[in-house]
């Protein structure tokens, strides 16, 4: 499968922006199950400067400045992936979660070092015995590591109810808990807070999910979405893919962009501007399959 995929975002500004610094996260990673043959980004009005580069967990940034007045900012990134294998699901047998909890701090390898830092706490996701109590029903004594992240990404797709108005970029993970609804971002979040609770390594990654139209209902241009999904560390396995909005093992109609500790870390577009005050913010992704 190869997928040709725009991802278009306009900000509006009620008074003219005169000064703009952005970062963008919109190049996707080559990796054993797909491969990027081409990236460009199309950013209106033209940068007074750009530069591009790989970021401490080897993501594409692009880096600009925008130095003229403007009311409108619009970041189109278009690309082409193809599925060239399947991506790795989920090992036939694991070692049970304690081991594995146990383990890693002890773990010098170069795999083993680098899961290890998504032990920790981020800016957004911060490990607690409430996160903790409701893991562990899944990560009951001696299950192996893999059955207990699938039991743990069902139960929160059946707890929380997936609402697109219920929070934003910048509602706590806290927040979601109680309310019980949020978004993939939000979702994400939750389940790798409840790994880390466990002091279990997980990661955050952000990518594109191709959807399906209704039976006899033809795909509609920019209807697909940005997404995101939480990854955990298996020792001998790997990073395990688990997708708790659709309570998925990530698959093909996947597409990683990056992963980070948390949403703050690969966000598809952030920046620092000077004006603008009020902004309407608007998103259009469309991933194309080209070829069955």
């Amino acid at each position: 499968m190869t997928y040709r995929i725009v991802h278009r975002t306009t900000y509006k500004y009620k008074y003219p922006v005169v000064f703009g610094n952005h970062v963008a996260c919109l190049t996707p990673r080559t990796l054993d199950h797909h491969r990027c043959h081409w990236s460009e980004l199309r950013i209106t009005p033209q940068p007074a400067s750009r530069s591009d580069r790989l970021d401490y967990y080897g993501n594409q940034i692009s880096l600009f400045t925008i130095q003229q007045p403007h009311k409108q900012l619009v970041v189109e990134a278009r690309s082409e992936v193809s599925i060239e294998g399947r991506r790795p699901g989920m090992p036939p047998s694991s070692p049970a979660w304690e081991d594995v909890a146990r383990v890693l701090p002890e773990d010098r390898s170069a795999a083993g070092l680098a899961a290890y830092q998504f032990v920790f706490e981020s800016s957004r996701i911060k490990p607690s015995a409430e996160f903790a109590l409701y893991a562990i029903k899944s990560f009951t004594p001696g299950r192996p590591w893999a059955d207990a992240l699938l039991d743990l990404t069902a139960r929160i797709h059946k707890d929380f109810l997936f609402d697109a108005k219920a929070t934003n970029v910048r509602t706590s993970t806290e927040e979601v808990f109680r309310k019980r609804r949020g978004v993939c971002q939000d979702f994400a979040h939750l389940q790798i807070a409840c790994l880390r609770s466990l002091k279990l390594p997980a990661r955050y990654v952000s990518g594109y999910l191709r959807t399906y139209p209704p039976p006899g209902r033809p795909r509609l241009i920019g209807a697909d979405a940005s997404h995101a999904w939480a990854s955990a560390f298996c020792p001998g396995s790997g990073w395990l893919d688990v997708d708790p909005t659709n309570n998925l093992i990530v698959g093909d109609g996947h597409v990683t962009l990056g992963w980070g500790r948390d949403y703050g870390e690969v966000s598809p577009l952030r920046g620092l501007i000077l004006g603008g005050r009020d902004h309407t913010l608007k998103v259009s992704v469309d991933v194309e399959p080209l070829e069955e």
